[in-house]
């Protein structure tokens, strides 16, 4: 599975131009965590690694895509890295800011909350499933329902901001899409 993801990202960041604005949800609340240690998961070509990295955020990128982590390699403050999400282990409590945009795998919701140090605060924006969306990803398993992101989270995370919307995709597609912001809670009160 790890080789015909590869391939199959390798092939559309070759062939789609990924734009290089970091989306609002990044830009509008980055500046919330405390630390300087950051997290891009399923970084793509990086246009939010670039945009941490650019604010003084040390920022390990990690994708599945050579080409991708090749374009990062030689950004000061990126330290980009290939890795199969299927086998890979993110670090316990190591980042003060978490990205996720655009990539769901839900059984990555634990690690992702035990890899925030307390207080780190994670920024997740993807899509949702509804019937009015114009265009369906490949697997509808790469869709939320609504409601489950904030529900995955809420124990461990004080829920900041949650937004469901609509928007266009990469190729113009109307999609509804939802964005988060979640603070870790300390462990005593997670517990």
């Amino acid at each position: 599975m790890a080789e015909a993801d590869k391939t199959r990202w390798n092939e559309k960041y070759l062939h789609h131009p990924i734009p290089e604005v970091p989306i609002k949800l990044v830009s509008s609340y980055a500046k919330l965590a405390s630390g300087n240690r950051a997290l891009d998961l399923a970084c793509g070509m990086g246009r939010h690694s670039k945009f941490l990295a650019s604010q003084g955020f040390e920022v390990d990128a990690l994708d599945i895509s050579s080409l991708a982590i090749t374009s990062l390699q030689g950004f000061e403050r990126i330290h980009a890295q290939e890795v199969d999400f299927d086998t890979y282990a993110l670090a316990k409590e190591k980042y003060d800011l978490i990205v996720c945009t655009y990539f769901l795998e839900r059984k990555l919701f634990p690690q992702m909350i035990a890899a925030l140090k307390p207080n780190g605060i994670m920024l997740y924006e993807t899509f949702l499933n509804h019937n009015e969306n114009q265009r369906t990803p490949s697997n509808p398993a790469f869709m939320l329902s609504e409601g489950e992101l904030e529900a995955a989270f809420k124990v461990a995370c004080e829920i900041v901001h949650v937004e469901a919307f609509w928007d266009d995709d990469y190729k113009g597609n109307k999609m509804r899409k939802i964005s988060m912001v979640a603070k870790k809670r300390p462990q005593k009160e997670a517990q």
